[in-house]
């Protein structure tokens, strides 16, 4: 079963997130992740702990991204002619040979079948709310902040 992400603000900023770590640490994307209304979390595999600077670091650059106003849209793509740098490991192995490419703006490109907001100005502010580290994997709960979004018009 194929787990479809329903709340396009946290799903959008869980893109946006995932870019971040994987500029910021040389990681993957989250692996495993689980994104709510509420609050989420997403899961990343590093080789030692971040520093406490470090953590609002990546806060800051995701709502700096956030605040660039960048375009959120979709494209269907063959698979024979998605990028290398796009990472399909996620993918379930009989997916179609028609990929959904969400991208927001230029930052991130990622297959993906989930719901996600026009533009990023309706994620509202991102915070993490608490990490913590342990045997290589970091855990980063997150929430966004007075998030304005309505609902897509589609």
């Amino acid at each position: 079963m194929i787990k479809v992400y329903k709340e396009p603000p946290m799903h959008s900023a869980e893109h946006i997130l995932n870019q971040t770590m994987i500029r910021m640490f040389g990681c993957e994307r989250s692996k495993n992740s689980h994104i709510e209304r509420k609050k989420s979390k997403c899961d990343y595999f590093l080789s030692h702990e971040p520093s406490a600077i470090q953590i609002s670091e990546i806060e800051n650059k995701v709502n700096d991204i956030i605040g660039q106003n960048l375009q959120v849209y979709a494209s269907l793509v063959d698979r024979e002619n998605v990028q290398n740098f796009i990472d399909l490991s996620k993918l379930p192995e009989n997916v179609s040979q028609t990929l959904r490419l969400v991208y927001v703006g230029e930052y991130d490109t990622c297959a993906c079948i989930g719901e996600h907001v026009n533009n990023t100005n309706e994620i509202g502010t991102f915070k993490i709310i608490s990490s913590d580290y342990s045997e290589g994997k970091l855990r980063l709960r997150f929430k966004l902040v007075d998030c304005p979004y309505k609902g897509n018009a589609e």
